[in-house]
């Protein structure tokens, strides 16, 4: 008999378990051993970082890695025309039960790929800026997050920047990074719930100077930010 975690959608069960009235914790796991419980309200929390984002989105917005669609019952409640996106099929299913009249369940790539109608604006809350995922990966998310958008559309996020930190399991983990010829805020995680494990893959924590190299080549520019430990950007086309 296996003593490890069983893979699934452990981040799409803990959702519905959430929304069933059941608050049980969610833990983030590291590649070097690190865990954290992850506080997070998916249902309904909500700062003036998300607030400074939704605000600079117009249009139809794609909201990418909605989670619990959060983000997307806001901005219908505005007005605007959403699509949920996220690669949980548990969290897919969530948003649509709380009203989310679009969704999508897959990767910002998968929507290129099935030519799906165009985008004014991506909001990318919640730090889901780190889902550039790696530098290798980054310039073919951009590549179809403007395959995606109408002329003139718009990437808002936010990102936690890795370099804010005096913790010396973190500073020993970007050394570690460094050594492996990675960049210092790539983390590779799973999230653990229960007798659940997604398989790991990668975040891209960035400060906004690495944002801005890696966007570049990929064609695009930071046109305004919200400064801070967790910053607010916007991209637009260069």
């Amino acid at each position: 008999m296996g003593t490890g975690p069983e893979e699934g959608d452990a981040f799409g069960h803990a959702l519905m378990d959430r929304l069933s009235g059941i608050s049980r914790t969610i833990v983030i796991e590291r590649d070097d051993g690190f865990t954290e419980a992850d506080e997070s309200d998916y249902l309904n929390g909500w700062n003036d970082r998300d607030s400074w984002a939704t605000d600079r989105v117009r249009g139809r917005v794609l909201d990418l890695g909605a989670g619990a669609g959060r983000a997307s019952l806001a901005l219908q409640a505005r007005g605007h025309e959403v699509v949920a996106l996220d690669v949980s099929a548990g969290a897919i299913e969530v948003c649509r039960r709380r009203g989310v009249s679009d969704v999508f369940l897959g990767t910002v790539e998968d929507l290129a790929a099935a030519g799906t109608q165009a985008f004014d604006s991506i909001l990318a809350l919640g730090n889901n800026l780190g889902l550039l995922a790696s530098p290798e990966r980054a310039g073919d998310i951009l590549s179809a997050a403007a395959a995606v958008l109408r002329p003139g559309g718009v990437i808002v996020g936010t990102c936690i920047d890795p370099y804010q930190t005096d913790d010396d399991v973190h500073l020993a983990y970007h050394e570690r990074n460094r050594g492996l010829d990675r960049m210092a805020g790539q983390v590779t995680i799973r999230v653990r719930y229960r007798r659940l494990a997604t398989g790991w893959f990668d975040l891209l924590w960035l400060s906004l100077a690495e944002l801005g190299e890696l966007a570049g080549p990929a064609g695009w520019q930071i046109a305004e930010v919200l400064p801070g430990p967790v910053f607010g950007a916007v991209l637009a086309r260069a």
